[in-house]
């Protein structure tokens, strides 16, 4: 037996390490040959991926601070590259930004996208031109009025849901949750979401999981049979519980089609007038539309899409307007300047207006001033679509390029004062004005820039500015059990957002002099 037990062990040594090592070899030969930006000490095989903890938001920034605005890492077989500066972002979302307008997928995203059907994961090309060409003219656009509309109407449900609890302790980020999912399942399915709302908040927090979850297969492909933690189980329930959701909703619509312009239609019957095959309510009045013979959606096109809306939409918005109030809470003067203002310019006879959005000049500053410390996605994800050079250094093809927003917009050689809360930078006068954040200014990136900046950044927006603006002209707001501002826990946690550790809780008290009700 010992000498099978030796033949063994040769026959591992032969097949299996020897060849990792001739690997190891060369790659550290090729790697001496060419100029990587500068990073972290890496490990055989494995490289950097004993640091995975490490790469959130504020530890690449920590990186940041000692190998620069462009850092290199391994991660098994996989290059990854931190963008930590402004003038780093402008080069890869700008001067280049048709080398990094690929999105990188994990096996769990590609899994449960439909293998890249949506808009969000799938690669630079025709395809994805015509799917977001859907989405900016379709289902973000005020020709949607459903999702407008859903805004609107549930932002005031909110409020007389606050109006009955006044004087009590109110968990503010949990109806604010409540309320994105709220907007996100009208605007997307067209009904409240009431009866299924353990279902849709389960698959959210399943996915959201999923999509976060490490995999060693991502990193080392041939170990991906291993799969310790059953992600791949995981998976398969997932996505059948995500088809047998929305199939039903997909079922109901196509069996009550709507007229795409029709009052009530919502993002499930937009995307069903391109459904291949399918017989649709063509649009009224005769009009051509511009999508229309040149776009074609499958039934997984149409799933993956509703995935994005229901992550972009819900996670997001809620997470922003969070933050929102948290920071003003924080800041007690600029909170009073924000409702002296909403009084000056509204009165206190009646509640904020959807016209009224433009003339609120300091609220809108303190909105951008929290997108600029907690941007919605605090790590925008891109990979390169071929080799390229960045600042002289080598950027290999199908390499991950985490550009960190939340980083940027603390970046100290970009911003004075650049960890505190101070909207008035961006006023009129202030050292920051004319800077906004639509992917002109690199310093300013919540949403993106280039080709894949946010296309429901308009919509989001206005979910963030009139929930807020409600919320401060309707409350008076006070922080529970005597709790001082400046004991406010401000702590985040990282995922795909970066939400709030502790759920915000506060005390309201009516404002205006006309009812809530």
């Amino acid at each position: 037996m010992d000498w099978l037990q030796e033949s063994t062990i040769m026959s591992f040594i032969l097949f299996f390490l020897i060849p990792l090592a001739l690997l190891f070899v060369l790659s550290t030969r090729r790697r001496r040959e060419l100029l990587f930006p500068p990073g972290p000490r890496q490990l055989p095989i494995i490289g950097n991926m004993l640091m995975m903890d490490q790469l959130t938001h504020r530890g690449l920034a920590k990186l940041a601070d000692k190998y620069g605005g462009l850092c290199h890492l391994r991660l098994g077989y996989l290059h990854a590259f931190a963008v930590s500066t402004p003038e780093m972002a402008r080069e890869v979302l700008q001067v280049q930004d048709n080398v990094f307008s690929n999105r990188p997928a994990t096996m769990a995203i590609t899994y449960l996208t439909y293998d890249r059907s949506d808009m969000a994961f799938a690669h630079y090309g025709p395809f994805w031109r015509q799917m977001r060409k859907l989405c900016v003219m379709k289902l973000f656009s005020r020709k949607c009025a459903m999702s407008w509309a859903a805004v609107r109407e549930e932002i005031e449900v909110m409020i007389h849901a606050v109006a009955g609890r006044k004087g009590t302790t109110v968990n503010l980020g949990e109806l604010i949750f409540n309320l994105t999912m709220n907007i996100t399942f009208r605007a997307a399915f067209g009904t409240p979401n009431h009866e299924n709302q353990d279902e849709f908040v389960s698959i959210l927090q399943e996915f959201s999981k999923l999509f976060g979850a490490f995999n060693i297969g991502d990193f080392i492909p041939w170990l991906s049979w291993m799969d310790p933690q059953g992600i791949n189980k995981r998976l398969n329930v997932a996505r059948a519980a995500l088809d047998r959701f929305i199939d039903k909703i997909i079922d109901e619509h196509m069996a009550n089609p709507k007229a795409t312009d029709a009052e009530d239609a919502d993002m499930v019957d937009d995307m069903l007038a391109f459904l291949d095959d399918h017989s649709r309510v063509s649009k009224q009045g005769g009009e051509k539309d511009e999508l229309q013979g040149n776009l074609k959606l499958t039934r997984d096109n149409i799933k993956a899409i509703i995935m994005d809306v229901m992550f972009g939409g819900t996670e997001t918005v809620a997470s922003a307007i969070e933050w929102t109030m948290a920071e003003l809470m924080r800041s007690p003067d600029d909170l009073k300047r924000v409702q002296r203002e909403l009084a000056d310019i509204i009165g206190l006879d009646r509640k904020v207006h959807e016209n009224d959005l433009d003339r609120l000049l300091f609220l809108k500053c303190a909105t951008k001033e929290t997108l600029r410390l907690h941007p919605p996605i605090p790590l925008l994800l891109h990979e390169t679509a071929v080799d390229c050079k960045v600042d002289g250094y080598f950027i290999p093809k199908k390499s991950r390029v985490m550009i960190n927003a939340w980083a940027i917009g603390r970046d100290k050689s970009a911003w004075r004062d650049a960890d505190k809360f101070r909207p008035s930078r961006f006023a009129s006068g202030g050292d920051s004005t004319g800077i906004d954040f639509k992917g002109n200014f690199f310093e300013l990136i919540p949403f993106g820039s280039g080709r894949r900046s946010c296309p429901g950044m308009q919509l989001g927006l206005y979910a963030l500015e009139l929930a807020v603006a409600q919320l401060l002209h309707c409350f008076n707001w006070a922080l529970p059990d005597d709790m001082k501002p400046s004991e406010l826990d401000m702590g985040d946690v990282f995922g795909l957002t970066a939400p709030r550790a502790v759920r915000l809780t506060a005390v309201p008290t009516p404002r205006l002099s006309c009812a809530l009700y």
